[in-house]
């Protein structure tokens, strides 16, 4: 039944012919498998105006490949799928408003607890990911946007066209790109953004300009002093997520540009894996094993793990179980002790900081040790809305 006055939920929609083939440029194919278990991208191409304001005060902003979105005010709830973009939201000041995430263990929180009066407690989020995810729950959210690429909704969790427009339309549009991995060939036909790029992106969707570039330049200060230290020879790493705790054999990760791989990038690294014609997991690879490791013998091995991760566990169930194997013993990597902690698959602006700083100290600890390489009181002031704008 049509209203006569406008709901909640006519302050976001999609402008011009979005909800068209356009929206969903680029899809082929399906997969069956977790969702959540991905790589990232920061390249880039083509510009296009991130916010327009018109006089009464709404406005649009546009990204690929949703298109164009239609604001009449500032989304109040919101509900993103990887955390990645979920980061991004409370580096903006809207971990408040988010309703859900697709996977709760991948969501760092854990690490807000470095920053004084930042946190998000993982109970008061709904997980999307329910052996599947369904129309149903979006509806029962009934947020005011979805932070996620449409096409990562039909290629990663089975949803057909026709489900994410009438989601898009009975609910709220869909704004997003998929970043964190350039795996996917669905993704070919449609540019990629990078960890900023997108950033600046869901900035302009809560018109949260000033906190952006209060990241933008902390970010760019921590990134100069980096590397203005680093060696000038740096190591090549593989970069493995172990396919069982203590490892046997890993899921092989290329570094690539994305943005799950933006604090490798910083740091230099060559890519010992693409450099011997490795395929990355996501783009149908199967699990490498030791001999194979040894055939490469990388300079490094960064270990990829999800959740809260203490250095206690990594030394006991990664490091010392690599040094007392027979095969992995024999690796450069570990006879030489650069076994480090790979990071988290998602990670936005605040994530990212953290990741940077404890590869920065695993891999050159002679440069980096164990000192913090950011300011964690001034994070959370830009976080909490106390810094000059």
């Amino acid at each position: 039944m049509k209203q006569d006055s406008p709901t909640r939920r006519d302050v976001v929609k999609y402008g011009g012919a979005v909800l068209t083939g356009g929206l969903l440029a680029g899809c082929t194919g399906s997969s069956d498998d977790d969702p959540a278990t991905s790589t990232a991208t920061e390249a880039n191409t083509a510009t296009e105006t991130a916010t327009e304001t018109t006089t009464d005060g709404s406005y649009s902003v546009t990204m690929e490949p949703v298109g164009t979105v239609e604001f009449e005010s500032v989304p109040e709830t919101w509900v993103p799928y990887t955390a990645d973009y979920a980061d991004m939201g409370v580096a903006l000041g809207r971990g408040d408003d988010m309703a859900a995430i697709g996977v709760k263990a991948r969501y760092g929180t854990h690490l807000y607890d470095d920053l004084p009066g930042v946190s998000v407690d993982k109970d008061d989020l709904t997980e999307l990911w329910q052996n599947g995810t369904g129309k149903e729950i979006y509806y029962e959210l009934d947020a005011d946007v979805h932070v996620t690429d449409p096409n990562f909704m039909v290629n990663r969790l089975q949803w057909s066209e026709g489900d994410v427009e009438e989601i898009s339309e009975g609910v709220a549009p869909f704004f997003g790109n998929t970043i964190f991995s350039r795996a996917y060939g669905w993704h070919d036909d449609y540019r990629y953004y990078s960890l900023y790029e997108a950033f600046e992106k869901l900035a302009a969707v809560f018109q949260e300009r000033a906190r952006y570039e209060a990241f933008r330049e902390l970010h760019d200060e921590v990134l100069a002093d980096v590397e203005a230290r680093l060696p000038s020879e740096t190591p090549s790493v593989a970069v493995l997520y172990p396919a069982e705790v203590p490892p046997e054999s890993f899921y092989p990760y290329l570094i690539g540009g994305g943005t799950q791989s933006k604090h490798w990038n910083d740091l230099g690294v060559g890519d010992a894996l693409a450099e011997h014609g490795v395929t990355d997991a996501q783009a149908g690879g199967g699990t490498i094993d030791f001999e194979t490791l040894l055939e490469i013998d990388p300079d490094a091995l960064a270990i990829r793990l999800q959740g809260e991760i203490s250095e206690s566990y990594f030394e006991e169930n990664i490091r010392s179980h690599l040094e007392s194997h027979d095969a992995a013993s024999q690796l450069s990597a570990v006879q030489n002790d650069r076994v480090v902690y790979g990071g988290l698959t998602y990670q936005g602006p605040i994530i990212h900081l953290f990741q940077l700083e404890r590869a920065a100290q695993g891999l050159y600890p002679e440069a980096f040790g164990g000192e913090q390489l950011f300011d964690r009181q001034r994070v959370a002031d830009i976080v909490n809305g106390e810094f000059d704008a």
